[in-house]
């Protein structure tokens, strides 16, 4: 009876029943015993899209052994390498286990493999036949054409399956195996998304996930220098997962920026690779382009680039789909040039190219697809079925595979027999462990085999694969990433290949010096947003792009103290040369070959030398009239305040140390006091005597040369004891100031070493002696009046006026510059210099005369007659009265009517010194 195609409804769980009505999916049993394959692959079989292989134990597989149909078509043209080297590996792997001894003795695999058509829905429909067996059937409302009841076909129970390829497909396919735990093993499905053990429990792979080879590629990336990236991923799960992975690693470790995240539709329109390409220019510093996309649209990628003139623009990352494929390069070796690629480590199988190259038609016919690789291998046509049209030549059947055709082992064959030899050691263990001692299978395997328990085992497997390498699975059933770094070069000779330049098994180990870019260039291209900052300069961050910034120099007295900030040296210090640290201001003072000290210096030493002459010259001559009549006790006390108005100078210069501030807190108003306390004491004295004579004829008190001395010292004394109170309340020490030549510049900016002496000490310190000043000043204006031949009124009077224009003229100098970056120079010398001239001022009018006179007019320094204080009243009475008439007279009048007055009071006719010093009180 032929067989014939009813519906059965069998009770199914309410998740799968949800599953069948999400996915449209219903399916025909036959109601007779299907027949067996047939041998001839011109005949109708059965199992036209699958190949059953007898066994002990039936393990299912997935290959995609024909690319995804038109639209319409579920399948399209046949893979040779993907789909039959896939799937004949497969087969190698279970005829090697049963001819082991060791691995399931008396246990034979068979094999369930189907064709995937690279389509996950389509998959998923063939897919369903691995759970036949596991469905509870209910037939007592089904009767045949005779009222017989159905007979129906057992199906082949499968233990677990190989499979698939495609990470989109092997997400379908987990989906209905985890509902029945049947344990699943791929080898080629990479997408992060089936680590998930909690959704994908009964799922393990031999090879790496993702996101491993997202991290390895994260590491290229960053070994590169590179910083800015755009993605490009085909869309689906291996691709959008693959990217999803770097983007996320990108976050986690930082350091990388996504310019641009593209997707490749599954149906791309025309014209949507040169978008593609246009929209990667749009951020063009992002050279770099990591790409998880299929081959087909890697090479439609790589075309676009090169019909937009970008060849040598992008720099590739390509994941595992790219590998060391040849298919996506060919005829664009250029445009790919430097192109890094990533493929898990793996080795070929030479038990498996000797066992492929004798393959033929006459000793495969288990493989219901290999008459159709032969005539696609051999561009040739198998008789009148043959699926090839054209006239083309017919095969003979003795072609050869390597001999009459080209022939390369295809990149995943290993891992396929590697998945292969895992569910068999997983199987070993368990019939070990349930069978200890039984040959063959024992009941506890043979009428059930618990899938939980067959995954436990899948998840402790350890040997060694095919290629020598260790199988081994973590707890989510991931395979340890071990992964070949390749990069695409075209050498001298103009020939393209892809060479090994590094390996990444948790780490990366780049061979950088085995790197060329375009034509044979060592150096790095850079994809970066922006380039490295400069030494000294800050990154100021683009909002949202932490890979972008602009560079600002750290200014002023800031230095770059990490990548993004800059920070104020301390006071005492200014940034270095690269701004990337901070380095002591010099300290600096005044020094002796200074311009600044020079001057000061030369005029000091010219005031010594005049003043120590003119002491000399007193002592010398010290009992002469001049020398007398000049009061030697105040002379030597005015000339000891000029020389130390002199030395102080050298003081000022000196470097700083405690004792030299010290010393200067003495001496800097003391010169200046010893002077105007001097003056002051004479002036007072000459005001007090003529303006007694104006009253009696009695003298006044106090104008002794003691009395004078001890009025002279009394003031002194004063600047002493404020001295004194300064160096109890402060005492002396040295500072650095490093505020005074603090200039915008810093390389400019210096420590200025000085006393603690402020403007305002200063100030108190030689107010005093300005207060002696004006009140000597005073004084002397007071004695204007006193005739030129009574004693020195007039000289002093000349001196103080003199002295008054000095300080005044210093006062604005010296606080007019406070804010010089010169300041200590300018007011150093200025204050030097204004002590100088002072006392240059007194020596020179009240001393350098009298010196003439004593030197080169000896004739003029005679004894004269002496007068009573009553004759020196009266002429300095004359002297008032002819200066009250000297107003209303022509000129030379008075100068005549003085003169004759003078002659009546006295018989001398030159009265150039009058000396009054020994007259009792």
């Amino acid at each position: 009876m032929e067989p014939q195609w009813r519906p059965v409804s069998y009770p199914l769980s309410p998740s799968f029943i949800f599953l069948l009505v999400a996915t449209s999916y219903t399916w025909l049993i036959p109601v007779a015993s299907p027949q067996r394959i047939p041998t001839d692959p011109q005949a109708a079989p059965e199992y036209a899209h699958s190949i059953r292989l007898d066994g002990d134990i039936i393990l299912g597989g997935l290959f995609p052994v024909h690319a995804r149909g038109d639209r319409g078509t579920p399948c399209g043209e046949l893979k040779k390498e993907k789909g039959i080297h896939r799937l004949e590996a497969m087969m190698f792997a279970i005829d090697l286990i049963n001819k082991d001894p060791e691995l399931l003795p008396n246990i034979t695999l068979g094999a369930r493999i189907l064709d995937t058509c690279s389509r996950d829905t389509y998959a998923l429909e063939q897919s369903l036949t691995f759970v036949q067996a596991l469905i509870e059937r209910d037939g007592s409302d089904v009767r045949c054409a005779n009222g017989d009841p159905p007979i129906f076909t057992k199906p082949d129970k499968i233990v677990g399956v190989i499979g698939a390829a495609a990470s989109s497909v092997s997400i379908m396919v987990a989906n209905i195996l985890r509902l029945f735990k049947i344990p699943q093993i791929s080898y080629a499905s990479t997408a992060p998304e089936l680590s998930d053990n909690t959704r994908y429990d009964f799922f393990s792979r031999v090879v790496p996930p993702d996101s491993y080879q997202a991290q390895a590629m994260m590491d290229i990336v960053t070994a590169m220098e590179w910083n800015y990236v755009s993605t490009l991923a085909s869309e689906g799960n291996y691709g959008e997962s693959g990217v999803e992975a770097f983007i996320q690693i990108s976050r986690e470790t930082g350091g990388v920026c996504i310019a641009q995240s593209l997707k490749i539709p599954r149906e791309p329109r025309p014209g949507e690779f040169d978008k593609i390409i246009r929209r990667l220019l749009e951020t063009s510093n992002a050279r770099a382009i990591i790409m998880f996309a299929n081959e087909d649209d890697i090479r439609r990628v790589l075309d676009a680039a090169k019909r937009n003139n970008q060849t040598g623009h992008f720099l590739w990352v390509g994941s595992d789909s790219w590998g060391s494929k040849i298919s996506p390069v060919i005829g664009q070796e250029r445009v790919a040039e430097g192109a890094i690629t990533i493929l898990p480590k793996r080795a070929s199988v030479d038990a498996f190219d000797r066992y492929f190259r004798s393959r033929s038609l006459s000793n495969n016919r288990r493989n219901v697809w290999f008459a159709e690789f032969w005539e696609e291998n051999f561009n040739c046509k198998l008789g009148m079925h043959g699926k090839r049209p054209g006239s083309l030549k017919k095969c003979t059947g003795l072609e050869k595979v390597g001999r009459d055709s080209s022939y390369e082992q295809e990149g995943k064959v290993q891992f396929v027999m590697d998945a292969v030899y895992a569910m068999a050691h997983a199987l070993h263990r368990m019939h070990r462990e349930l069978c200890y001692g039984y040959p063959g299978l024992c009941p506890r395997m043979a009428n059930n085999i618990d899938g939980k328990e067959l995954l436990n085992h899948i998840r402790a497997v350890n040997f060694n694969g095919s290629a020598g390498t260790p199988v081994v699975f973590n707890e989510n059933g991931d395979a340890p990433g071990r992964y070949d770094i390749f990069q695409y070069q075209i050498t001298n000779r103009s020939t393209a290949e892809y060479r090994v330049i590094g390996s990444w098994t948790n780490k990366l180990h780049l061979k950088v010096e085995a790197m060329r870019w375009r034509m044979g260039d060592p150096s790095f291209p850079a994809s970066v947003c922006s380039l490295p900052c400069r030494t000294g300069e800050r990154k100021k961050v683009v909002k949202g792009v932490p890979c972008c910034w602009h560079c600002e120099r750290c200014e002023g007295y800031h230095f770059q103290a990490s990548e993004f900030t800059c920070e104020l040296c301390p006071y005492e210090k200014r940034p270095d040369a690269n701004r990337t640290g901070c380095t002591p201001i010099p300290i600096i003072k005044l020094e002796w070959h200074s311009p600044w000290a020079i001057v000061p210096v030369f005029i000091a030493m010219l005031g010594i030398i005049a003043t120590s002459f003119v002491i000399v010259t007193f002592v010398r001559y010290n009992d002469t009239p001049i020398v007398r009549a000049s009061g030697r006790e105040m002379s030597y006390v005015l000339l000891t305040g000029i020389f130390l108005c002199y030395a102080i100078t050298f003081l000022m210069i000196a470097t700083p140390d405690v004792g030299v501030c010290s010393l200067r807190r003495i001496f800097l108003g003391l010169g200046m006091c010893f002077s105007y306390a001097a003056l002051l004491t004479k002036t007072n004295r000459i005001h007090r005597i003529f303006e007694q004579g104006k009253k009696s004829v009695t003298a006044p008190r106090f104008i002794s040369p003691a009395s004078q001395l001890v009025i002279t010292f009394s003031l002194i004394s004063v600047q002493l004891l404020g001295v004194f109170v300064w160096f109890a309340v402060d005492p002396p020490h040295t500072v650095v100031d490093y505020g005074e030549q603090r200039t915008q510049d810093p390389m400019a900016a210096r420590g200025v070493l000085k006393c603690d002496i402020s403007d305002l000490s200063l100030i108190c310190s030689l107010g005093y002696s300005i207060l002696l000043m004006v009140t000597c000043t005073v004084y002397a204006i007071k004695t204007r009046g006193v005739p030129e031949t009574f004693n020195e009124a007039k000289p002093i009077g000349f001196t103080m006026y003199t002295t008054c224009i000095i300080w005044l003229a210093f006062i604005p100098i010296f606080f007019g510059t406070s804010q010089s970056a010169e300041r200590m120079y300018i007011q150093t010398t200025t204050l030097t210099i204004s002590l100088s001239l002072s006392a240059s001022v007194s020596l020179g009018m009240l001393y350098m005369p009298k010196v003439y006179i004593i030197l080169f007019h000896p004739e003029q320094n005679v004894p004269k007659r002496k007068r009573s204080f009553k004759a020196i009243v009266t002429a300095a009475t004359m002297s008032g009265k002819l200066t009250q008439k000297g107003g209303d007279r022509p000129n030379g009048e008075v100068k005549t009517e003085l003169c004759e007055s003078m002659e009546t009071n006295t018989s001398s006719t030159k009265m150039t010194y009058v000396s009054y010093s020994n007259h009792a009180m």
